[in-house]
């Protein structure tokens, strides 16, 4: 059940924006979100729902109940509920840059703080938001969100939008909401997501192995690991371009190299590593951008960083969340000296 449910003013304060519509269309989208969430044991317990939706649900709780048992994730009602809103994902999330720059353009609001995209429940808003930001010069990209967390404000349901990929990928978004539920600091997007991509990668690792399962295989994980490095390393090849003092001309030409060299790299790497799979051919060969780069610094930058404070302690989560509770209370730049470090430590 809700907590207290201001009409639109939780949105408002977890999501915002300074426009009027786009408070509208944020407070519809939540609450329309919140009137369709019904309990998942009452799915599954309905025989007029379809069986593989009743199976797939009856999973997640399985994994729903390990994320609070052995992962010490909240246990509360979020994923303990349904909602089924009819679209493959439950927002879009529009990421922009500057031409030369890799900062996202963020957006801040008093309980999230500072989010590096701002998310629509229409597509259709989306793109014309993208458009706009398009005519003003800004590198833009669009992102389908299966799901989100509120922080804990309301109860999140498991939405129909997160269960396109198999029992396994609903667990993983499971862990990684409630890792935000778990843990959050204001203004740092880079050290809640890649703290939420942690305890997603290390609680699945411990999720296939109480079921009795192997682990993924060394290629999947080698061939991840190794294409998040490929945009990491294009990244800072793009911000030492972009601290160049070069003409507009120039630095664009630079730039469109930059992206043809990520492209010619990934493509070797597939052929002479991977034996020509080709999982991410469909993402390379779109137009490339800064903002499509976002998401990888984003989700990953501090991956490694807490593997390695796991490892320091002693792989115990309780003393691991109470570690990175001092991380986050810490200074900002005082916090990423910490993470270098780690990171350092961890190689």
């Amino acid at each position: 059940m809700v907590r207290r449910f201001l009409p639109g003013l939780m949105v408002m304060l977890l999501s915002g924006c300074s426009s009027v519509s786009y408070y509208g269309q944020l407070a519809s989208g939540q609450w329309h979100l919140l009137r369709a969430r019904e309990p998942v044991a009452q799915v599954i317990a309905d025989p007029a729902r379809p069986q593989s939706l009743r199976e797939h649900l009856l999973q997640s709780q399985k994994a729903r109940t390990f994320a609070s048992e052995q992962l010490h994730l909240p246990d509360n009602q979020s994923y303990r509920l349904y909602a089924d809103i009819g679209r493959p994902y439950v927002v879009w999330n529009v990421f922009a840059t500057q031409e030369f720059s890799l900062s996202a353009q963020n957006h801040c609001f008093p309980i999230a703080g500072c989010v590096a995209y701002r998310g629509y429940y229409n597509q259709g808003a989306a793109r014309g938001e993208a458009a706009l930001l398009r005519q003003q010069g800004m590198d833009v990209a669009i992102g389908g969100v299966e799901a989100y967390s509120t922080l804990g404000w309301f109860d999140d349901p498991i939405i129909s939008s997160m269960m396109n990929w198999g029992d396994e990928r609903l667990a993983t978004l499971i862990f990684h909401e409630l890792a935000h539920q778990r843990f959050y600091v204001k203004d740092d997007t880079e050290f809640n997501e890649s703290f939420a991509s942690f305890v997603e990668q290390e609680g699945t690792r411990q999720w296939r192995a109480a079921r009795g399962l192997a682990p993924l295989s060394d290629a999947t994980l080698q061939q991840r690991d190794q294409f998040t490095r490929l945009i990491l390393a294009t990244r800072k090849h793009l911000e030492n371009l972009y601290a160049q003092p070069l003409a507009a001309d120039v630095m664009r030409q630079a730039k469109a190299a930059q992206f043809e060299r990520l492209r010619s790299e990934y493509r070797h790497l597939r052929d002479s590593q991977w034996g020509g799979d080709k999982r991410y051919d469909a993402w390379i060969n779109q137009p490339m951008n800064n903002a499509r780069l976002l998401p990888f610094g984003l989700y990953d930058q501090w991956v490694p960083a807490f593997a390695g404070l796991f490892a320091q302690e002693g792989r115990d989560w309780l003393r691991f969340y109470g570690a990175v509770e001092k991380l986050g209370r810490l200074p900002v730049e005082q916090r990423k000296a910490a993470l270098r470090q780690l990171e350092k430590a961890a190689l």
